[in-house]
């Protein structure tokens, strides 16, 4: 089940207290102060993990709760650090304060742990108040307290391309002609509830990593359909590709798809607009006179035109042509 937000309740431990203790023994009686430190509080750390990519164990473990410290002992023994709790989120991470929406951390790289809730210090025994004026020292401190906030996950996937377009626009049939992921198609609306990614192998070992997101409709900026639960994973796209259906068969005029694409795009987040688009024409095996293609290209924009890449992602015309185009985007960003 792909699930990418979670409200998580996030606790650290709190610090052991000092312990308050005197030594005593049969030879010496007056051996001082022996009172040990409390242990540290445990930690809630995070670690991205690629393997993962849905925040689904949060819905039915959201607290993440980490030990206290245990209080101090005599005989200058200190207590046992609380343990942390480790956890794995998918890359792409980000964790806000559910009351300020504030982003507080990020989680990019993988294998790489993050501490988002740092355990208490322990309190300090006796031991360490001795002086010379004060060789029988009553005080201790007890230990500090743990971090204790809720937080919200949201994952949005990391990607070097998108694709957007209207339903039934053929991003499924693309992503799988360029990669073996096997995302659901099929004739209808909405076939892609979740957001697949898929990788394409290019020479010398490198790859482009390409997010299929669920199918934008108009007012999609405002909630509308399933575009709105999945635009914010574009954005840490580095490039957007529009997939337009310029067949005949098209619910939506093809200039008119291309124009709403890019205006749920611009109300979701101005930022999304300075991303570097490239459109796909596809299902030009529908087309075989090219007469909606050319249609297509006098009714858009110059600028656009020159980004239009023909394609069928049935017959897989055109992919190679598009695969080298994204690649060279790629290269000189």
């Amino acid at each position: 089940m792909f699930v990418d937000t979670a409200t998580v309740f996030i606790k650290s431990g709190h610090g052991g207290r000092g312990c308050l203790s005197f030594r005593r023994e049969k030879y010496l009686p007056r051996g001082g102060p022996d009172g040990g430190d409390g242990g540290n509080g445990g930690s809630v750390i995070v670690i991205g993990d690629s393997s993962i990519n849905t925040l689904a164990k949060f819905r039915y473990a959201p607290k993440l709760f980490a030990e206290d410290g245990q209080p101090g002992r005599s005989n200058n023994c200190s207590g046992r650090k609380g343990k942390d709790v480790v956890v794995k989120v998918p890359c792409g991470t980000i964790v806000r304060d559910a009351g300020t929406e504030e982003i507080l951390f990020e989680i990019i790289e993988p294998g790489v742990p993050l501490v988002v809730a740092r355990g208490g210090d322990g309190g300090r025994g006796n031991q360490h108040f001795a002086s010379s004026t004060n060789q029988a020292p009553r005080r201790v401190e007890k230990g500090w307290p743990g971090v204790e906030y809720k937080a919200v996950l949201e994952l949005k996937i990391i990607a070097d391309v998108g694709l957007v377009g209207l339903p039934n626009a053929g991003k499924s049939s693309l992503i799988s002609a360029v990669s073996s992921a096997t995302p659901k198609i099929a004739e209808y609306p909405f076939t892609t509830l979740r957001p697949f990614l898929g990788v394409i192998d290019l020479p010398g070992f490198r790859t482009i990593v390409v997010a299929d997101i669920p199918g934008i409709i108009e007012g999609a900026a405002e909630g509308k359909g399933l575009g709105i639960q999945f635009l914010k994973h574009v954005e840490r796209t580095r490039i957007l590709l529009f997939v337009i259906d310029i067949s005949e068969f098209a619910d939506t005029p093809p200039h008119n798809a291309l124009k709403i694409v890019r205006e749920e795009i611009k109300k979701f987040s101005r930022e999304l607009t300075g991303k570097k688009i490239l459109i796909a024409a596809n299902k030009i095996d529908l087309d075989p006179e090219c007469t909606a293609l050319q249609q297509f290209i006098e009714k858009i924009k110059k600028a656009d035109a020159e980004k239009v890449f023909p394609i069928s992602a049935v017959t897989r015309e055109g992919i190679p042509a598009l695969i080298s185009a994204l690649d060279k985007t790629l290269h000189n960003d």
